[in-house]
């Protein structure tokens, strides 16, 4: 074992950790960096994430354009390999930004809690015991994998992670899930060709959005031949003929459904199982999270949390603002923390893109707002029509005391980046009326918004 000390270790190649590490390296600090997995140099967003599932999206995107030049399988595979080239490209460029550092030593290897501020890093070959004076948390999220009976040992059976290296195409695919990753799956899936069935225990399709607002996207999917059933108990998964089963209940019923393949997207918990953060006296709770307070401190001192491991949204770019949170305090004059972070918009990457930012109609009635609601169907918009991208609808919440903002969910062609705008405006406190009397350009999806905020 070799004894090493450091101004500061980080463990977790993520967004937030991998910005730190450079920049504390910057600052003259001599920095740690372990990752235990090779193949996650860059985080789960650029990996298994974000980056390779919109890869693989834009290619689905493009399916009924070479419909007839060339098989589903053969655009399907050629969409595999686009995908892999992407995130190899980005994995190394990542790696490589942080290992010309000459304060940067990067530790391919498991790294565990084993007393306060240490860590013990396990490599192929060489144990090492580091101790720090500052230790960061990144180490992430892994799905969540439900106990169901045979799903440890099926095979067929795929994570979100794993269905995406997944070299033949499924022609019938079962997803176990209908939060938003099992949809973005659904959805892409479902443009290659496959025939996908979405199967929910919940009764209720996307329980947080508003009722016109799921109704929309499902029928939107709906439309694109993808199936769901809600409100059933699955019983077992099970291998029939070399191909993944699935048995649930549904009304009282049993049903059976076979698939090429099955995907599990019940969700992400913090990878924190084998980090034995006690050792350090790092709290956590029986979820696996790493307690934090609004500085992302952990219950031990110098000891600070970044990313999904901290629980909270899981989204790449809430894990580069928790740097700005530990950077401020580390470096800057202005301390910024968790409770000033405001208006975190999102994105479902959905053949028919859904995103919002701030309060929904029925989250804003229930906090007592008084509110005007706007409505505007995606065909008014002349862009849509330009792009053949008619459908959905565009929703705005406003508060009718003061003309506030409150909150808008986009249903359309490019509304990831259009919710962006009005992200600002709300942060900026604008009236409605500005994003009303904005001028655009034309033809954009973004000058939607003079007619939707038209109140």
């Amino acid at each position: 074992m070799k004894n090493l000390h450091y101004d500061s270790l980080i463990i977790g190649f993520g967004k937030g950790g991998k910005t730190l590490a450079g920049r504390l390296a910057k600052e003259g600090e001599k920095v740690a960096l372990a990752e235990k997995d090779s193949t996650m140099y860059g985080g789960t967003c650029i990996n298994v994430g974000c980056i390779p599932s919109k890869s693989l999206i834009n290619s689905a995107s493009k399916v009924k354009c070479m419909a007839g030049r060339e098989k589903q399988s053969v655009l399907y595979s050629k969409a595999v390999k686009e995908k892999r080239r992407v995130v190899e490209m980005l994995r190394k460029k990542n790696f490589d930004k942080l290992n010309q550092l000459e304060n940067v030593d990067i530790y391919n290897g498991t790294a565990v809690f084993s007393g306060v501020r240490q860590a013990d890093i396990q490599t192929e070959d060489e144990i090492y015991r580091i101790t720090a004076d500052k230790i960061f948390i990144n180490t992430g999220s892994t799905p969540r994998i439900p106990n169901i009976e045979g799903i440890e040992n099926t095979k067929g059976i795929y994570t979100s992670a794993e269905i995406m290296d997944l070299d033949v195409f499924p022609e019938r695919l079962v997803i176990i899930g209908g939060g938003y990753i099992g949809l973005e799956f659904a959805s892409m899936f479902a443009s290659f060709g496959s025939k996908v069935t979405v199967l929910q225990d919940g009764e209720k399709f996307l329980p947080k959005e508003d009722d016109d607002v799921a109704q929309e996207i499902k029928s939107i999917l709906e439309a694109q031949g993808i199936e769901f059933c809600t409100g059933l108990k699955i019983e077992r998964v099970y291998e029939e003929n070399n191909r993944p089963s699935v048995s649930f209940k549904l009304g009282g019923e049993d049903k059976v459904i076979n698939a090429d393949a099955v995907l599990v997207a019940t969700g992400r918990i913090p990878n924190t199982e084998n980090l034995n953060c006690a050792a350090a006296g790092v709290n956590v709770t029986d979820r696996g999270v790493v307690e934090t307070d609004s500085m992302l401190r952990t219950t031990a001192e110098n000891i600070w949390a970044l990313g999904d491991v901290k629980g909270g949204l899981q989204h790449t770019y809430v894990s580069l603002d928790d740097y700005r949170i530990v950077a401020s305090q580390l470096f800057g004059e202005k301390v910024y923390n968790a409770s000033q972070r405001k208006n975190v918009p999102y994105s479902v990457f959905l053949s028919t893109p859904y995103s919002r930012v701030g309060m929904n109609e029925r989250e804003a009635i229930s906090a007592g707002y008084n509110i005007k609601v706007k409505k505007l169907p995606a065909a008014a918009i002349p862009k849509a029509q330009v792009l053949n991208g008619t459908e959905g609808m565009l929703k705005a919440v406003i508060d009718a005391d003061n003309g506030k903002i409150l909150g808008a969910m986009l249903i359309c062609s490019e509304s990831f980046e259009t919710i962006n705008v009005v992200k600002l405006a709300i942060d900026m406190g604008a009236d409605y009326t500005v994003l009303r009397d904005q001028i655009f350009t034309h033809p954009t999806m973004t000058e939607a918004l003079n007619d939707l905020f038209d109140f």
